[in-house]
């Protein structure tokens, strides 16, 4: 049988961050603008996402350590590392060592519309936002900014890079919605319909955990296979509220 995936793989969003609240209360206040003074790269989590990151941390610690993550790659984005560094400190990887940073698990980046609600981009962008709906998120780029296809691009990349070095290790990503989304969308082999079903169905919860298994097929190959997704025991676990953001043209995140 020929392996080039890793033993085990999960994928989880970061916790809860600040961006996450600023963006809700400027939605709730009817805003063009979210009022968050810093980059989004620098946006942290919020105390709820920390206490999220925590338990979530907790329940891989809790995992015997023949099945515990061996690998942590996180997004370089504040948010991401704070919730690599919480699972790390509570000893939920295997393996005492820091994670590994790498920038093509970012957030899709938002160009022109960061910062922005949904109201403001169709106060200041209304022609852009018009074509937006014509062609949809899945295609759709801001200028500067990236659609879900260029951040599928990157992530190819990404995972042939974790298939080199991490093949048969149990690897742990620590990323963001959108890159949720688009790692199912490889892993899978989906089009697009498929994967905005997905988007539409639920939204990625935070710390909330997506899981595969890698088995061999017809041509004994090993193969993707999702165990679970979504998946929120470990919140529940130790009374840390679940809460997810929908995907929107929004920056901030």
């Amino acid at each position: 049988m020929r392996q080039r995936w890793p033993e085990k793989l999960w994928i989880v969003r970061h916790g809860q961050s600040a961006g996450n609240v600023a963006r809700e209360a400027a939605h709730a206040a009817g805003h063009s603008m979210i009022d968050i003074p810093i980059r989004d790269v620098d946006v942290p989590l919020s105390d709820l996402g920390q206490r999220q990151a925590q338990a979530l941390g907790h329940w891989f610690a809790a995992l015997p350590d023949e099945e515990k993550p061996e690998i942590l790659i996180s997004s370089p984005y504040v948010r991401a590392r704070q919730t690599a560094q919480a699972i790390c400190v509570v000893g939920g990887v295997a393996e005492r060592r820091p994670p590994i940073l790498d920038e093509r698990l970012r957030e899709r980046e938002f160009g022109i519309f960061d910062r922005l609600t949904t109201k403001g981009i169709h106060e200041k962008y209304p022609e852009i936002a018009e074509h937006r709906a014509l062609l949809g998120k899945f295609y759709h780029r801001a200028p500067g900014g990236e659609s879900w296809a260029d951040v599928i691009l990157r992530l190819r990349g990404a995972l042939d890079t974790i298939s080199l070095h991490h093949a048969d290790r149990r690897v742990l990503i620590v990323c963001h919605q959108v890159v949720v989304l688009c790692l199912r969308y490889i892993l899978e082999e989906m089009d697009e319909a498929q994967v905005l079903a997905i988007d539409k169905e639920a939204d990625v919860l935070n710390c909330g955990v997506c899981e595969y298994e890698f088995q061999p097929d017809d041509a004994k190959l090993c193969v993707p296979k999702l165990v679970r997704y979504n998946f929120a025991a470990p919140l529940l676990a130790e009374h840390a509220p679940i809460t997810a953001e929908p995907d929107e043209i929004t920056g901030a995140r």
